[in-house]
């Protein structure tokens, strides 16, 4: 059945169609023994890795490479640079060339627009813009840190951090709505709007309309693209501000000043928006802002979420994913994002306890009420039900364990980030 994805009655299945979960399965157990230091749980992430992802680092079909191998590769090579993994010289190279190469290979899967233009297409084809994307485009940001490149025709050498900074502008400018009149719903009140794919006309580059794969409507808010987005630029803000000046002048797209304000912008604004329009009382997201049956539920927003109600699910996935951008917007801004900090804090507060942490030890996951796609119906529901609820997915596993990780670290004054 291929990588575990989501849980069926407690247990893991999987999809055969896709493998974008499988390192966030390895990385899971990684993420783990970073937190409690139990050698087992390293041994299944370290061997698991070595085995099993190789063909990940040059699946040319995917927009996946951030997610499946900054989870493995990417979390082993940080763990033996912080000194918490032994290793032998080899061993840190191997991982440091398997990171080097994926970005390069999600890199090459590129759509060039006018003006200076461009993305990293979806599985979808060379048409779709996905937000997703800015999420594992951050791999191309570690093999530009490591002097990699991509070469193309004629020995062409490729800046990856260039392919970085291109995507999440043309991310920034399509997929995120600022409340500036780009169609009849780009509304003041709602700056932050988020759709899930971006429709281009590969042969001339024209933009075409907005779209949804997962979400109800292209003019609604999937909740766990808006999380993919409000994570992916906050740690993208991170990234560039880590950087020397000096690799804004090789790259030729734009300066470090530019890359930090449009990409503040973005987190900002998509931020803003989970914590005024798409999060309840207590911070959790139902899948869609725009979900029909939310009317049901009445003033939805000013209460605490009820993932057991019967009209639409929530997605504490998407709270999950969404809590660490608020959290790493908050750290960056430092005083000025106490607001954006507190807000991650308090949705942390509420996923680490029931009922969205998993305290039966006959269920296989971790965090209770994800949802995967509600439109196509592949969520289980239970029987006597209407709607899904109480299964856990891969990634959502990941991401409360990496958002918990990340908060140990602060707790200790330290802190934790992909690069």
């Amino acid at each position: 059945m291929g990588a575990p994805v989501v849980t069926v009655d407690g247990q893991y299945v999987g999809r055969n169609w896709t493998q974008w979960t499988q390192g966030f399965a390895y990385g899971n157990a990684i993420l783990c023994y970073d937190a409690t230091d139990h050698p087992d749980l390293l041994e299944v992430g370290r061997s698991l890795t070595h085995a099993h992802m190789a063909e990940h680092l040059t699946h040319t079909g995917v927009h996946d490479h951030g997610f499946n191998n900054l989870s493995t590769y990417g979390q082993l090579r940080r763990l033996i640079l912080e000194g918490r993994l032994e290793s032998n010289d080899s061993e840190l190279r191997s991982y440091e060339l398997a990171l080097k190469v994926s970005g390069a290979v999600q890199a090459a899967r590129w759509t060039s627009l006018p003006g200076g233009r461009g993305y990293i297409y979806s599985f979808n084809g060379s048409h779709s813009l996905f937000i997703d994307t800015i999420r594992t485009v951050r791999i191309c940001g570690v093999a530009h840190k490591l002097g990699h490149g991509l070469m193309g025709e004629q020995d062409c050498r490729i800046n990856l951090l260039g392919r970085l900074l291109t995507h999440a502008r043309t991310s920034a400018e399509f997929n995120i709505y600022y409340g500036e009149g780009r169609d009849s719903y780009d509304l003041a009140e709602a700056r932050g709007r988020t759709v899930h794919e971006a429709i281009f006309n590969p042969v001339s580059g024209t933009f075409r309309c907005p779209s949804s794969q997962q979400g109800y409507s292209p003019f609604t808010t999937w909740t766990r693209g808006l999380a993919w987005a409000m994570l992916g630029f906050a740690e993208e803000l991170e990234f560039i501000g880590s950087l020397p000046e000096s690799d804004f002048a090789s790259d030729g797209v734009m300066t470090k000043e530019e890359a930090i304000f449009f990409l503040e912008k973005a987190a900002r604004a998509t931020c803003d928006f989970y914590i005024s329009q798409a999060s309840t009382l207590d911070g959790i997201c139902y899948w869609d802002t725009g979900a029909p049956d939310l009317r049901y539920l009445g003033n939805w927003k000013s209460s605490r979420a009820d993932p057991f109600n019967q009209y639409e699910p929530v997605d504490s996935s998407a709270a999950a994913i969404a809590a660490q951008g608020l959290i790493r917007l908050g750290h960056a801004m430092g005083e000025a994002g106490r607001i954006y900090l507190n807000a991650g804090l308090t949705i942390a507060e509420v996923l680490l306890k029931e009922p969205y942490l998993s305290s039966n030890p006959q269920h296989e996951g971790i965090l209770l009420h994800s949802i995967y796609h509600r439109p196509n119906g592949w969520d289980h529901v239970q029987k006597g039900a209407k709607i899904p609820f109480g299964e856990s997915s891969m990634w959502g596993d990941y991401h409360l364990l990496e958002l918990g990780l990340l908060i140990l670290r602060l707790a200790e004054n330290k802190y934790y980030t992909f690069f």
